[in-house]
């Protein structure tokens, strides 16, 4: 495995991907689901952290939502299985399908 050098902030990984912040936000609250060391919490401050993913989280991430896009019957199982807001279900389904 090659060493970390550089992550990236889950803001910008919603932009690269063109998805809700929000919806990435959820996927990696949980790290369990992206391999170990692909999240990384960055502390900048007293008992304050920012989540950031490594190129391979990216990857990760990008192929978990390809592949759960393979269907509107995937895609809704895929949000029911990692969204319990109602809300950003809606403002992620509102989006126009890729």
């Amino acid at each position: 495995m090659a060493t970390v050098t550089h992550v990236f902030t889950i803001n910008h990984v919603a932009e690269m991907l063109g998805e809700d912040r929000e919806l990435l936000e959820t996927i990696v609250s949980n790290d369990d689901n992206l391999s170990y060391g692909s999240i990384i919490s960055v502390v900048h401050g007293d008992d304050e952290t920012i989540t950031a993913l490594t190129d391979d989280g990216i990857d990760e991430l990008r192929q978990m939502l390809a592949d759960a896009r393979r269907s509107p019957e995937a895609w809704n199982d895929f949000l029911d299985c990692f969204v319990d807001d109602e809300e950003l279900t809606a403002r992620v389904n509102a989006k126009s399908p890729r």
